[in-house]
């Protein structure tokens, strides 16, 4: 059965946003998009939380969103993260997606007020309402504080541009619910989840640690589709170890932004409150990449 949603399967990337002595740097930003398309991802995903939107200005989150849509040229699906525990934000940064080009909005669920399912049904349908591009729910209690329940999710999925969900509760029995419930694609919040989320009826993910291997998530999912479940299972074995490791450091994207240091990618600061790795956590972390055989650390 085709999804809602599935013109975004496979493997988006949540990319991070470089800044050089406290400003936006662009030219970064689209090598970065470069190395994306040229692995062949089906989809960037710029300005969520791997890109520190929280500590944009809100003319940065503008500015990222349209450099990031002119500079991939139709070369790939781009879906903008333009949520907000605001609605009238939310709707607003989705509508200068939208205005700007992007393919899809990607729309965390409201944070720290933490709404009762109602609220929440009500923010997404105001935002579907008013904003046309197809929409993405972000779902990640982890984060945000409060579930957005599968009954919830089920109601919104009658709302005509909401055609997907990105599912990053960890809940197994939740995602089953909704593919089973609902039409919408689902697609998995966090990497090491990919395969699981896969073989119950999930089409991809919107992927952290593809920022450094993203041929290696793509050899996952590619094997799922084609049936290759010895290849995905030996690829999930691999990444699985990498995205423990990775993200167990510290925060997103604390160990991401460092890994592309080390990896000669280097993408600049963090903002505060992100903070660097300290040199135990950076030796750790060369310790995880060389293990991956990503790079000879070793002196």
């Amino acid at each position: 059965m085709t999804r809602k949603g599935s013109k975004f399967a496979g493997v988006g990337v949540a990319i991070t946003t470089p800044f050089r002595d406290g400003s936006l740097d662009l030219e970064t930003l689209k090598q970065q998009i470069d190395f994306q398309i040229d692995a062949g991802v089906q989809c960037i995903v710029p300005v969520g939380t791997t890109g520190e939107c929280p500590t944009l200005s809100h003319d940065e989150h503008e500015r990222v969103i349209s450099e990031t849509v002119q500079h991939v040229a139709g070369r790939c699906l781009v879906m903008a993260g333009t949520g907000s525990n605001s609605t009238s934000e939310a709707i607003r940064l989705s509508k200068w997606a939208a205005n700007e080009g992007a393919d899809a909005a990607l729309l965390v669920a409201p944070y720290y007020n933490k709404p009762t399912q109602e609220g929440f049904f009500q923010h997404y349908k105001a935002i579907a309402e008013q904003c046309g591009v197809q929409q993405c729910v972000y779902n990640i209690p982890g984060r945000t504080g409060k579930n957005i329940e599968p009954e919830t999710i089920a109601r919104l999925a009658e709302l005509e541009n909401i055609t997907m969900v990105k599912e990053a509760t960890g809940l197994m029995d939740q995602a089953s619910q909704i593919l089973l419930e609902t039409n919408l694609t689902v697609l998995s919040g966090d990497d090491s989840m990919t395969l699981p989320l896969m073989s119950v009826g999930g089409e991809g993910v919107i992927s952290v640690v593809a920022n450094i291997v993203p041929g290696d998530l793509l050899k996952l999912v590619n094997a799922v589709n084609a049936d290759d479940w010895a290849t995905a299972q030996k690829m999930h074995r691999k990444l699985f170890m990498l995205c423990r490791d990775l993200l167990s450091l510290a925060t997103n994207p604390i160990p991401i932004k460092t890994a592309m240091r080390l990896l000669g990618r280097d993408n600049g600061d963090l903002r505060l409150p992100m903070t660097p790795l300290d040199d135990a956590q950076t030796s750790r972390l060369q310790m995880t990449l060389l293990k991956y055989g990503l790079v000879d650390l070793v002196a």
